[in-house]
């Protein structure tokens, strides 16, 4: 009999890698991220990996799997983490999926739908489009014709733009509502959900001193030398805080700037990622601290 999948989702900055550490030291698991920033090798310090010495105390999986020009997407990650679970399974092993990244947790647990191949010149043409009317003015096109699907994603994050338009034009429907049709309901693994709540004031306060302590670890010295290897264009440093510290390395903006940058779209990638959590009908919610989530886990995992 196969074990139950943990599943750990939240806001960022809610403390999921500190949970996901604690019951995976308690169950005797190891830890599979869902996270789609800490899969590039490189971005440490502003994608708030685990240290190592927290990866020396409990094996984790796709964590620095590829290079920050390389493409990573949500087929890639089911693929690897579905690969990474079975393995863990095999070998008589409980595991636990932490991530805020909710199509990667979605496509684990429930597949993806068929949708269209890639079209590079329609591509190409979009981000031509994005590149002489900015990326904004492409992300209101996509509010025109798939207002569920722009409001899940940033109107900086091209690569998902774009992907949301070519869908659009070469179905002629929109993402959301084939999104919606196919259910997610291609089940692999057994699983249980937990979701970690923190009062919004608590939350935003976290956010704030995350910050404040990567900018004290070095981060913007990480960014520099990225940038320097990969230049701007490299698809991991358009992730949220990356794309800010590079614009202030260029001269675009100051750092006070950059960083009220940083904490204004943190705080407003929290709130998206809250809805979308919040649109799943199968997670348990539990304070971080509480006695309730060693309760919940136990009932997935057995008794520790």
């Amino acid at each position: 009999m196969s074990r139950t999948l943990l599943v750990i989702v939240g806001p960022t900055a809610s403390g999921k890698t500190g949970v996901a550490l604690r019951l995976a030291t308690l169950f005797g698991a190891e830890i599979v991220s869902a996270d789609s920033v800490q899969v590039y090798r490189g971005l440490d310090i502003g994608s708030a990996k685990p240290s190592a010495e927290e990866r020396a105390r409990v094996p984790h999986h796709l964590i620095d799997v590829v290079e920050p020009d390389q493409a990573f997407d949500a087929a890639t990650f089911r693929a690897l983490a579905t690969q990474a679970i079975e393995d863990i399974q095999g070998r008589g092993k409980n595991a636990v999926v932490a991530g805020g990244t909710g199509l990667y947790v979605r496509a684990l647990l429930g597949g993806l739908f068929g949708s269209p191949p890639k079209d590079p010149e329609l591509r190409r043409a979009l981000v031509e489009e994005a590149r002489e009317r900015g990326r904004e003015a492409l992300w209101q096109r996509l509010a025109e014709v798939d207002p569920e699907a722009a409001g899940r994603i940033h109107a900086r994050d091209l690569v998902r733009v774009v992907r949301a338009l070519e869908v659009v034009e070469l179905c002629g429907r929109p993402l959301s509502q084939l999104q919606a049709e196919h259910g997610f309901g291609e089940q692999r693994f057994g699983y249980a959900k937990i979701g970690l709540r923190v009062p919004r004031a608590e939350l935003y306060r976290r956010i704030e001193e995350r910050l404040e302590a990567m900018l004290a670890a070095g981060w913007l010295e990480e960014v520099r030398a990225l940038l320097s290897r990969w230049g701007p264009q490299a698809r991991a440093l358009q992730s949220l805080g990356y794309r800010h510290l590079v614009a202030h390395l260029q001269g675009r903006l100051s750092l006070p700037e950059a960083r009220a940058l940083i904490l204004r779209d943190t705080r407003r990638y929290a709130k998206r990622q809250l809805i979308w959590f919040r649109a799943e009908p199968d997670i348990t919610w539990v304070e971080p601290g509480g006695p309730e989530l060693v309760a919940r886990a136990s009932e997935a995992l057995g008794t520790p």
